[in-house]
Formats: C-alpha cells, structure tokens, sequence
C-alpha cells in the first residue's frame, strides 16, 4: 500500500522502519521540512515529503505529531488522498507535559481523537497511542503466537478500522476492537490498556475497566 507518515518522532519513525521492510510505499513527512529525513529515508528507503504532500495517494495516513500540532498541519492535509483513505491517530492529550490546556477536551467532554478528527475533517481511528516505540520493532510475533501482543483500535469509520487492523495483524500484532471514537477515552493515557503488554483476552477486560473520569495526572 501507499502510506504517508506525518510525524518522524519515536513511533512515526519506527513505523517507517517496520512498514517499508514489509514492502509498503512509504512517504514520512515532520515539521522541520524534508532535508532533515535524509538519514531515515537512506535507512529505509521511504521518500521525505513536506507534511502537505505525505497525503498524496495514501490509502493510509498516519498522524503522529504532538496534539498540540495539529491545529498547525496544513489545511487540506488529506484532500489528495486515495479514496478510503484510513487516517491513524496516535497522539495523546499531555496537558501538563507538553500541550497545554485543550479546552474542547478539558471542558467540551470530546476524547483526543474526537477532536483530532474535527481539526482534520476526517474520521480517524486511534491505535498505537499506548504501545511503546520499541515494541513496534521487538515484539512482532506471528499470527497465533501465544505471547502475541494485542492492541487497541477505536473509531467509527468500519471499512477504515478492517483495514488498520489488518496492517497491524501484518505488523505482527493482534488487535482488539475498542468501539468508536467517543469510547477511545478506554485508551487513553493512565488507563489500564494504556502501556500494557499483553493479549487479547488482557486487553479486552482492560478496556472494560477504564473509568471515564479523566485521571488528575491528565487533566490540566
């Protein structure tokens, strides 16, 4: 498949590593410009774009910047874009860390990827928001390996979270449908599913515990 990358950070860049290995056409894109992906595109051999072209023709877009950047990616982002395109979302809300207070999430209830997905006017699904960088590249095991780690995948969008999960499966990770985007908050920082590394059955009664109430740590 053809798959922009918008955002070269830990996960962004280790899903370049993993995807092109796999064979997929792979275009990385961050906020410094495309000169300064040399040295991951010579590892690869994906192609550096600027962030408004990483879209082009993509059959699946992954957004992996800082939530407090995407009110700053290019208008349009997806408008050249495959049709079907699947968008992954894998950005947390870090008021206190990194991004300041969200006052549609902090006030308006809207999970973080609800309100991704309004900025980007397009649904998105959320995965890998809680799986360690590192992981992507050590813990691939083959389909109905007993110690297969599996990860949570929210979103709306049917045909669009069929073929993430799909792309994950490939990656070597079992997935666990964690509903839509207004249930993601079961995913999100400081839950139970949130870092776990575990199987299906682990994942799913992990989900069920979650608490809606946002945890103080996460709150600004």
């Amino acid at each position: 498949m053809k798959i922009g990358i918008i955002g070269a950070g830990n996960i962004g860049g280790n899903l370049t590593r993993r995807l092109t290995a796999l064979g997929h056409d792979v275009s990385v894109a961050n906020s410094r410009g495309p000169e300064t992906l040399k040295d991951l595109a010579q590892e690869t051999g994906a192609t550096p774009v600027r962030a408004e072209d990483a879209a082009e023709g993509a059959e699946v877009v992954v957004v992996t910047v800082p939530l407090k950047a995407v009110p700053g990616l290019p208008a349009g982002l997806l408008d050249g874009a495959a049709e079907g395109v699947a968008v992954i979302d894998t950005n947390n809300y870090y008021p206190k860390q990194r991004d300041g207070r969200i006052d549609a999430i902090e006030d308006g209830g809207l999970t973080e990827s609800r309100w991704v997905e309004q900025h980007l006017g397009h649904p998105v699904i959320k995965a890998f928001n809680g799986t360690y960088a590192q992981d992507i590249l050590d813990r691939p095991l083959p389909a109905g390996h007993p110690d297969r780690m599996a990860l949570p995948v929210a979103g709306d969008d049917e045909a669009a979270k069929a073929k993430v999960r799909a792309l994950i499966d490939e990656l070597g990770f079992d997935t666990v449908d964690a509903g839509g985007i207004d249930d993601s908050w079961r995913q999100q920082p400081d839950t139970p599913v949130y870092g776990l590394r575990a199987g299906v059955d682990a994942v799913q009664k992990a989900l069920r515990e979650a608490s809606p109430q946002r945890p103080a740590d996460f709150r600004y």
